[in-house]
C-alpha cells in the first residue's frame, strides 16, 4: 500500500469524525447552556479525539505488515518447469535463469547410381546412417530486468559427431523497441535464418539460406547486433568478425549485414510478410603472410547425415563479398507458404588479365499444412515462422494426436560462373544443385517432433580441375529426425 492511499484513509476517517461531532453539535444549541454540559462537551470531543488517534495507530501497523509481506514475497526465489524448462527467478522478476536443451537425431538411406567414377570421391558412397546433428545444453535469462543473456554449448555436427564447442554466448540490452545484442551469436538474416531450427519444417534450411548466410552471418559469429521492432516490422543490422572456435589468422574477417521485414497486410486468422536482407564483407580473413584473402561458398545437400559439400566455388582470393536476398511469404490459418530469392557476388582481388568478378544465384519456395488445424506460430520477436501450437497434445486415452503436417520445398542453389569459359582464370565450376523434398512432420507435445523426409537431388557440375568426367550424380534420400527440445 502507497502512502498516498495510506494519507487517504487517514484523512477519511479523520473527516468522518470530524463530520460526526459537527452532525452532534447542530443538534444541540450552539453554546453550552452551563459550565457542566461546556465539560460534557469537551470530553465527548476527546474521546473521539482518541478513538480517531487509535484507528489511525491500527492503519500504520496493518499497513506496515503488508509492506512487510510484499517485501518478503518480492524478494522470495520461485522455481517453476513451463514447457519442460526449469527456471529459477527472483519474486520480482528483474533475475531468472532456464535450463534448456536440444537433442536431434537424424538417421538416413542414401540410394545413389553404382559404378559412379572415382572422381567423385566420397561423393561416391554417402554416409547411409545416423548423426547426432545437434546436442547442445544451455541456459538463458535476465538480469537487471533489461538485460538478457545466452550461453550454449553444442556436441552435434555435421556428418559426424561433434567433440563439443560454444555455439552462443551474448547479452543484450532491451529499451523497447530496441534490442542491441554482443557476443557470439547468428545474427538475423533472412526469413528462414532467423527462425528456429526447433520448429523449422525441413532438418537444414534450404540452401540458398545457408550459402547467404555463411559469408557476414551464420552460427557462432562475434558480432554486435541493433535491433529495432514494432508492432508490423522489424529493423535490424549488426557488425560481424570471425566465428568462434575459428583457427588463428592474421587479421580477421569484418562485415556488416542488414535486414529488414514488414507485415503490410494482417487479418485474425492470416497474414502477408516481406522484406529484404543483405550482407557485405568489407574484409575477408588474411590467411597467409602478405596475402591470401580467400571467401568460398559452398553447402551440403541440406542434410547433414553425410558431411560432403557437392558444390563449392572453392576458396577465390577476394577483396570482398556481397549478397542481397528478398523473402515473401503468406499464411492463411493453417496454410503457409514461403520463399527467399538471394544473388551472391565475389570481387576478386588481383584478378588475372580477362577474369571478371562471378556472381551466383540461389532461390527457394516451401509451403506446409497443418493437418490438425493448428496455425504455425509467427515470432514477432525476429519475424519468422514457428512450429505450430499443440491444441491437443498425443494421449492416446483422450483419443488425442498431437499436430501432423505435410510439408514440401523446391530449392536451387547454382554455384557456376562462366563455367565453360576458355579462360580457365575467369570460370567458377562450383556447380547447379536442384532439390525437392517432401515430408511429414509429428508434434506429439511442444518438446517433441518426428520429420520423416524424401529428398531427391541433382547436381549439375564440371569437373573444377578441367577434366572431362563431371562430377554430377542424381541420388535420393530418405530420412528420420527425432527431436526433444526444451
Amino acid at each position: 500500500m502507497t502512502k498516498t492511499c495510506i494519507a487517504f484513509r487517514v484523512a477519511l476517517i479523520a473527516g468522518a469524525s470530524l463530520l460526526a461531532t459537527a452532525g452532534a453539535a447542530s443538534a444541540q444549541d450552539a453554546a453550552p447552556r452551563s459550565p457542566a454540559e461546556a465539560e460534557a462537551r469537551i470530553a465527548a470531543l476527546e474521546a473521539q479525539l482518541a478513538t480517531l488517534a487509535q484507528q489511525v495507530a491500527d492503519l500504520k501497523a496493518a499497513t506496515a505488515a503488508s509492506l512487510k509481506d510484499v517485501r518478503a514475497a518480492q524478494s522470495a526465489t520461485t522455481v517453476s518447469i513451463a514447457a519442460g524448462k526449469p527456471t529459477i527467478a527472483s519474486g520480482d522478476g528483474a533475475f531468472s535463469a532456464t535450463i534448456h536443451a536440444v537433442m536431434q537425431l537424424d538417421a538416413a538411406q542414401y540410394y545413389q547410381d553404382k559404378g559412379l567414377p572415382a572422381v567423385l570421391g566420397n561423393a561416391r558412397d554417402l554416409n547411409s546412417g545416423t548423426n547426432f546433428r545437434r546436442a547442445r545444453i544451455g541456459v538463458d535469462g535476465k538480469f537487471y530486468k533489461n538485460f538478457e543473456y545466452n550461453a550454449l554449448l553444442d556436441f552435434g555436427g555435421a556428418g559426424t559427431d561433434g567433440q563439443g564447442a560454444l555455439q552462443e554466448l551474448w547479452v543484450q540490452y532491451n529499451y523497447a523497441p530496441f534490442k542491441v545484442r554482443a557476443g557470439a551469436f547468428a545474427p538475423n538474416l533472412g526469413l528462414e535464418d532467423a527462425a528456429s531450427t526447433n520448429g523449422s519444417l525441413f532438418p537444414e534450411r534450404p540452401s540458398g539460406s545457408e550459402l547467404a548466410r555463411g559469408l557476414a552471418g551464420a552460427d557462432r559469429r562475434i558480432a554486435l547486433q541493433g535491433q529495432a521492432l514494432g508492432e508490423r516490422w522489424l529493423l535490424s543490422g549488426a557488425i560481424t568478425g570471425a566465428k568462434a572456435g575459428d583457427g588463428q589468422t592474421f587479421d580477421e574477417q569484418l562485415g556488416y549485414l542488414g535486414r529488414v521485414a514488414f507485415v503490410p497486410f494482417k487479418g485474425p486468422d492470416w497474414l502477408v510478410h516481406v522484406g529484404a536482407n543483405a550482407s557485405k564483407v568489407v574484409t575477408p580473413a588474411q590467411t597467409a603472410v602478405g596475402g591470401a584473402y580467400n571467401v568460398a561458398v559452398s553447402d551440403r545437400p541440406e542434410l547433414r547425415v553425410d558431411g560432403t559439400q557437392l558444390i563449392t566455388t572453392g576458396a577465390i582470393d577476394s577483396t570482398g563479398a556481397r549478397h542481397y536476398g528478398f523473402e515473401a511469404a503468406a499464411q492463411k490459418k493453417n496454410l503457409l507458404i514461403q520463399g527467399e530469392y538471394f544473388d551472391i557476388a565475389i570481387d576478386r582481388r588481383n584478378p588475372a588479365s580477362g577474369a571478371t568478378d562471378p556472381k551466383f544465384k540461389a532461390w527457394y519456395v516451401e509451403g506446409s499444412w497443418v493437418l490438425t488445424g493448428e496455425a504455425r506460430r509467427y515470432n514477432a520477436n525476429n519475424f519468422a515462422f514457428d512450429a505450430p501450437a499443440i491444441a491437443h497434445p498425443f494421449d492416446p486415452k483422450k483419443r488425442q494426436w498431437g499436430a501432423w503436417e505435410l510439408a514440401a520445398r523446391y530449392s536451387v542453389a547454382d554455384l557456376n560462373y562462366h563455367e565453360r569459359a576458355t579462360l580457365a582464370a575467369d570460370r567458377v565450376r562450383g556447380g547447379e544443385q536442384k532439390i525437392t523434398t517432401i515430408g511429414i512432420n509429428w508434434f506429439p507435445n511442444p518438446v517433441t517432433k518426428f520429420s520423416l523426409g524424401y529428398y531427391d537431388v541433382s547436381i549439375d557440375r564440371l569437373d573444377p580441375a578441367g577434366g572431362a568426367v563431371p562430377l554430377s550424380q542424381d541420388y535420393q534420400v530418405v530420412n528420420l529426425r527425432s527431436q526433444y527440445a526444451f
